[in-house]
C-alpha cells in the first residue's frame, strides 16, 4: 500500500505545506522526511525540533535522512574524475551549474520514498519547479491545489510562529531563500547580507574559500567579494 510522505527542508515553501496539510487533512500523511545536509542554517533545525513536536502530537512519523558520505567530504576530498580528463579532490562549491548536493538529495529521497506518494514544497507560482515535478506521477505539489503562492507561504508560517530568525533577524528579510548557507546560487544581495548581518556564515564562507581553487560567484572568489563590498560602504 503506498504512504503519503511530506518531503520537507523546513524553508517557507515546505512547512506551508506541511502545516496546512495537518490543518485541513487534506492528505492523510503517514511520514514526513527531512534531508539533512548538515549545512543548514541553525535556524532551520531550530524549527525542525519545533515541528518534530507537532508530527508527534499528530501520530506522523518523523524520519531524517543524510548524505552517503558527508557534504564536507564531498565538497573538499571526494577523488572527482572530470569529463575533461582533469582530476580533483571534492566537487567544490555546490550551485550553478554544478548542483552536486542537490542531485545527491534527489537520489536519497527517490531511494527511500520508492514508489510512495511524496508531496513537496513547490509554490503555485514556482512555473519552472512545477514542469518538473508534473512529468513525475508519485509526486504531489499540494500548494498549487491550495493556490498559495511563495509571499503566502511565508505569510502563513510567520502567522504560525514561526521566524527564521538569527542574530535578531529574519532570514527571509535579507535572504531569497534559505537553503544551505553555503549553497553557490546565493546572489550578491544575499552575500553582502551575510557579510553584513550573519559574519559567522560570511566566515565560515571565507575559510571553505580557502580549500576551494573555483571561485564562488562566476570570476569572483570570497574574498573578492569582501574587498568588493568593502569599496560599496
Amino acid at each position: 500500500m503506498q504512504k503519503i510522505i511530506v518531503s520537507v527542508s523546513f524553508g517557507k515553501d515546505s512547512l506551508a505545506m506541511l502545516l496546512k496539510i495537518i490543518e485541513t487533512k487534506m492528505f492523510q500523511i503517514d511520514e514526513a522526511v527531512f534531508y539533512n545536509t548538515g549545512m543548514e542554517f541553525k535556524a532551520i533545525y531550530e524549527i525542525r525540533d519545533r515541528v518534530k513536536i507537532i508530527l508527534a502530537e499528530n501520530n506522523i512519523k518523523y524520519t531524517e535522512l543524510k548524505p552517503n558520505k558527508s557534504f564536507l567530504y564531498t565538497m573538499l576530498k571526494k577523488p572527482v574524475n572530470h569529463r575533461n580528463g582533469t582530476k580533483s579532490n571534492g566537487y567544490q562549491w555546490c550551485g550553478g551549474r554544478c548542483r552536486w548536493g542537490t542531485t545527491e538529495k534527489l537520489k536519497v529521497l527517490d531511494k527511500y520514498c520508492k514508489d510512495d506518494i511524496q508531496l513537496v514544497g513547490i509554490a503555485c507560482d514556482e512555473p519552472k519547479r512545477l514542469s518538473r515535478i508534473n512529468k513525475i506521477k508519485n509526486k504531489i505539489a499540494p500548494l498549487v491545489s491550495l493556490k498559495m503562492t511563495e509571499k503566502d507561504c511565508l505569510e502563513y508560517c510567520y502567522n504560525k510562529g514561526f521566524y527564521w530568525e538569527e542574530n535578531g533577524i529574519r532570514l527571509y528579510d535579507i535572504l531569497d531563500r534559505v537553503s544551505c548557507w553555503c549553497c553557490a546560487n546565493k546572489n550578491l544581495k544575499e552575500l553582502s547580507n551575510y557579510r553584513k548581518y550573519l559574519p559567522e556564515y560570511w566566515d565560515n564562507l571565507k575559510f571553505l574559500q580557502t580549500k576551494i581553487s573555483r571561485p564562488f560567484k562566476k570570476k569572483y572568489t570570497i574574498f573578492d567579494l569582501e574587498e568588493k563590498f568593502k569599496e560599496q560602504v
